[in-house]
């Protein structure tokens, strides 16, 4: 991942970079470090959640390493071109942030208990960057897979901000929304910090906790 500035600004559709109609490289169908598929089917008691919080190599480790998850995987979402690459995602013409599909047996871990690491692992409240990562890319943002899960996230978000407040940092500024399109990312960048064990990680909480 680069630390050097990236455009914080989303394209219109008009701007955004044409994509394509299918995935310009292999995804691996196995989790490198859970052993399930990566892309599914996937078992029908599970469910899944998606998540943005900056550099998503660190953030994908965060969530395969809770108990109950089936699989991760890291991609591109919340955007307009179909089937980006990575270069143009950093291109900030893609309109994508870095996101990371969560699978979940949610009975041995809720998506309540995903919200609370989404919260208090990141910076919520830093607009279109994390840390030194600056760009459209890095944003925060939710895409919740139902109605309840949208609920969910939107009460979440209400009560993590009074919890801000009365630390004296600033407004969330994060989206959440129903999950549109994952694009799955290049195979390098799948469970990368399992196979880079020293590799960047950005990932850094305001040290406030979600009450």
């Amino acid at each position: 991942m680069s630390l050097f500035s990236r455009p914080t600004s989303l394209p219109t559709p008009a701007q955004a970079l044409p994509g394509r109609a299918s995935y310009p490289f292999p995804i691996p169908a196995t989790h490198r470090v859970l052993g399930n598929s990566l892309t599914g089917p996937y078992p029908a008691n599970l469910e899944l959640a998606y998540f943005a919080m900056g550099c998503f190599w660190g953030v994908e480790r965060m969530f395969w390493q809770l108990a109950g998850i089936y699989t991760t995987a890291a991609g591109y979402q919340g955007g307009i071109t179909a089937h980006p690459t990575y270069e143009e995602v950093c291109t900030g013409m893609t309109g994508h942030t870095e996101s990371v599909l969560v699978v979940f047996d949610p009975t041995k871990i809720s998506y309540a208990d995903l919200l609370v690491k989404f919260w208090e692992e990141h910076d919520p409240t830093s607009g279109m960057r994390q840390g030194n990562d600056v760009g459209t890319q890095y944003r925060s943002a939710i895409y919740a897979t139902s109605a309840e899960q949208l609920l969910l996230a939107q009460q979440s978000k209400l009560d993590y901000q009074a919890s801000l407040q009365n630390s004296g940092l600033g407004e969330i500024t994060s989206e959440i929304e129903l999950a549109a399109e994952f694009y799955f990312a290049e195979p390098e960048h799948q469970q990368y910090l399992d196979r880079v064990p020293n590799g960047y990680c950005a990932l850094k909480g305001t040290g406030v906790r979600c009450l």
